[in-house]
C-alpha cells in the first residue's frame, strides 16, 4: 500500500487509522533516511492509541515505553547501537509489549521479533511517501482492515 502524506495532518490521520485497526499484538519496522518521518508516524500511532502527554524520541534512551489499551507499546530507535547484542541490556521481553515500533530495525538484526508491518518512509517534494507492506499473516490482516478504514480515505491522505 502506497500513501502520500502531504503534511503532518496526513501523518496524524494515518496514525489514527493504524491505531484503530491494529491487531492485539504487532511489531512494526519503521525504515527511512534521517528526517523521513519515522518518529512522526510513531508518535501519530501512539496518539491514536490514546497516549497522553509527552511522547519522547527514544534517540538517546533507545526505548520509550507507553501504557496502551491491552498492554504496553515500545518505541525503539536503534540508530545509536553498535551491535545487535546491545539489545540484551535493554531488558526487552517479547511477552511484555503488545506493540513494538522499531526505528532503524536493520541494526537490531535477528535480536528483534519478526515484523508484522513494514513502514518505509521517504521525503517526496514537500511531503512524505509511505509504503506499507506485510511481513506476516497478522500484517496482511492489518493492511486489509486499514484499506477499509474510513479515516484513510479522502483528504489529506492520498492512497496510491
Amino acid at each position: 500500500m502506497q500513501i502520500f502524506l502531504p503534511d503532518s495532518d496526513a501523518t496524524e490521520q494515518v496514525g489514527r487509522a493504524l491505531a484503530a485497526t491494529r491487531p492485539a499484538q504487532a511489531v512494526v519496522y519503521l525504515r527511512g533516511d534521517l528526517g523521513a518521518g519515522k518518529s512522526t508516524l510513531a508518535r501519530a500511532l501512539l496518539r491514536g492509541l490514546g497516549v497522553q502527554g509527552a511522547i519522547r524520541s527514544p534517540t538517546y534512551t533507545l526505548v520509550e515505553r507507553y501504557p496502551v489499551a491491552g498492554g504496553e507499546a515500545w518505541h525503539l530507535d536503534l540508530y545509536r547501537i553498535g551491535d545487535a547484542g546491545e539489545l540484551d541490556f535493554l531488558g526487552l521481553d517479547d511477552a511484555e509489549a503488545t506493540l513494538w515500533l522499531v526505528e532503524w530495525p536493520e541494526r537490531g538484526g535477528t535480536a528483534l521479533p519478526v515484523p508484522d508491518l513494514l513502514a518505509e518512509l521517504a521525503v517526496s517534494g514537500q511531503g512524505r511517501q509511505l509504503g506499507l507492506s506485510a511481513g506476516s499473516e497478522t500484517g496482511r490482516d492489518w493492511l486489509a482492515r486499514l484499506a477499509k478504514n474510513d479515516q484513510l480515505h479522502g483528504s489529506p491522505v492520498q492512497s496510491m
